[in-house]
């Protein structure tokens, strides 16, 4: 079906590309056919991928990321990712780039300091805490304070049970880094949870700079109180482009993903910005969403269609 969307005769080369995370039904193909039209976008060549396509696509005037916002309602409605990127991406797996990753329900499945309270039987009341930070409604170096406060007393062997038990990895995180390492990349984990998670998963998955909050231990027991500066939305930022600056790796060849509030200022400054499973406000301003599938859906965004593939 989807190769009906080609066009016979094209004038022009394709300049854009488009990604659907899913082969459309008949309702979806429709409705994707006249928002296209109404575009005045011209498919040139369709290529399937797993579980979806890319689309090779002429049209004048408009970025990925300005096409990408404008079919934002759309993706929502039909429960389809759409993702407009240039036909010759940067960043892409051509050159080296930089992919930068939150931690907590992006690199894994779970909130950890969510976790960490459930062994003292405040999970719902931490959880809701959690949840309004990353929805934007409440201020996150204040709310992270407040909720590492009520930990106070808890062991420290808590925490190797919360990495051992509660955390797992989210579907396609190995392949998503292993491929972008084979491509010469450098990959962050940047994170408001703690340093005692992230240098686990640095170690486990060859990570190149992780950077989180530390919980202050004395005794072999959490104070409730956290060390040095807190990472917050700006820190992320922040770090995102110091890192660019180390690797002397251009800013515009940078990934990043995450699904809170706190992530937007650094999806806003990387080259491509998406928000992964994300909160909906989240959605509504990161330059890009993917809510299908696994963390290792973004390498479509960094590979060009197979043009020849018709």
């Amino acid at each position: 079906m989807l190769k009906s969307y080609v066009s016979e005769c094209c004038e022009h080369a394709a300049n854009l590309q488009l990604y659907l995370s899913q082969t459309l039904n008949n309702e979806s193909y429709a409705k994707v056919a006249a928002a296209l039209a109404d575009a005045g976008l011209e498919v040139i060549a369709a290529d399937e991928v797993v579980g979806g396509w890319k689309l090779a696509i002429y049209g004048q005037g408009s970025s990925g990321k300005f096409l990408s916002k404008q079919f934002r309602q759309l993706s929502e409605e039909i429960g389809i990712d759409i993702a407009f990127v240039e036909a010759n991406p940067i960043p892409s797996l051509e050159a080296p780039g930089i992919l930068f990753m939150d931690m907590d329900s992006t690199l894994i499945q779970c909130e950890c300091i969510d976790e960490i309270a459930d062994f003292l039987g405040i999970k719902k009341d931490i959880a809701a805490i959690t949840q309004q930070a990353m929805e934007g409604k409440l201020d996150f170096s204040e709310s992270l304070i407040a909720r590492v406060k009520l930990l106070a007393g808890l062991d420290e062997s808590v925490l190797k049970r919360v990495y051992d038990e509660r955390i797992r990895l989210t579907k396609g995180a190995e392949n998503l880094i292993e491929s972008v390492h084979l491509a010469g990349w450098k990959v962050g984990l940047v994170s408001g949870g703690f340093t005692y998670f992230t240098g686990l998963l640095q170690a486990r998955l060859n990570l190149d700079f992780v950077a989180a909050n530390t919980l202050e231990i004395v005794n072999g027991k959490l104070t409730g109180r956290v060390l040095g500066s807190i990472v917050d939305a700006q820190m992320k930022k922040e770090l995102l482009k110091q890192q660019s600056e180390v690797w002397d790796i251009d800013l515009q060849a940078s990934v990043a993903l995450g699904d809170g509030a706190n992530d937007l200022p650094m999806l806003e400054t990387a080259g491509v910005g998406i928000a992964f499973h994300a909160k909906p406000k989240v959605r509504e301003l990161a330059p890009y969403a993917l809510s299908d599938g696994g963390l290792d859906q973004a390498l479509h965004l960094l590979t060009p269609v197979e043009s020849e593939k018709i």
